[in-house]
């Protein structure tokens, strides 16, 4: 199937987890959507390189042909028009992402970034602009039908994602016979199917985004670890930065222009 072609209907009627949080309604701004292109870009640099996970679908990923495709691609280039700069992406080591952005060698971290307690003391976070939910995935044959009969089983969860941090503080967690950590999440469900894995803990649009495209093969528990929210982060000495994006995605929010992006990734009406 193709990528950008995915049916989202169960990501939409199965859980209201990947609910856009800027609003989902259009109306009309006091002010123009984004102000020109001289006033946005002082301050800012002329080009500004995000961070992503190129293996994360449908936030961030290649298609088909290769080539860097996602709902959170589309939201940064919109966001780049506005601000008048060139956004360029860059695939990154997730599992080190915080050290590539105050490395200074991306600019942003964008690609399904959960915010946390944890991770605010190195970044700094725009505005939420999606909830997501860390959920449980078994096959379909698997006895396992909720989350505490993850007891004395082998979990899999990608190395570096917030998945990490909700199941460790999950009372469950002291009973799971081992958490095996993989670079993506792929990998982890190749080792669910096989069976040298009892379990995969993931980001509930990645996990039914893969779950879709081979139906009968997997199936999805009820409980899950959690809710949280998605953000962008930039290096804690970037508020210009910070803040002309927060204002940025409020007006993309306002003129609608957030809403279709949306809708083009997520819609049920999407076959």
């Amino acid at each position: 199937m193709n990528r950008r072609l995915f049916t989202a209907r169960t990501l939409m009627t199965s859980v209201a987890a990947a609910a856009l949080l800027w609003g989902c309604s259009k109306s009309t701004p006091d002010a123009p959507a984004a102000a020109s292109a001289a006033s946005a870009t002082a301050g800012l640099s002329a080009r500004i390189v995000v961070g992503l996970d190129d293996n994360f679908p449908p936030m961030g990923f290649r298609d088909a042909k290769g080539e860097l495709v996602g709902y959170d691609l589309d939201l940064a280039r919109e966001a780049g028009k506005r601000l008048g700069v060139e956004m360029e992406f860059k695939p990154i080591d997730w599992s080190a992402k915080e050290a590539e952005l105050n490395g200074k060698r991306v600019d942003l971290l964008w690609n399904g970034m959960t915010i946390t307690e944890e991770r605010k003391k190195n970044v700094n976070f725009t505005k939420p602009y999606m909830q997501n939910h860390q959920i449980v995935i078994v096959t379909a044959q698997s006895p396992i039908q909720a989350k505490a009969e993850l007891a004395g089983k082998v979990v899999g969860i990608q190395d570096g994602s917030s998945a990490v941090e909700a199941v460790q503080k999950d009372p469950v967690s002291k009973d799971i016979k081992e958490l095996k950590k993989f670079g993506d999440n792929v990998a982890a469900l190749m080792d669910l199917t096989t069976g040298r894995l009892d379990a995969v803990v993931v980001d509930e649009v990645v996990g039914r985004y893969y779950t879709s495209k081979k139906p009968g093969e997997y199936r999805i528990l009820t409980d899950n670890f959690g809710s949280e929210d998605y953000g962008v982060a930039v290096r804690k000495d970037d508020a210009e930065l910070l803040s002309r994006l927060d204002q940025t995605l409020d007006a993309m929010a306002a003129d609608g222009s957030a809403k279709a992006i949306y809708d083009k990734w997520f819609s049920e009406a999407k076959q």
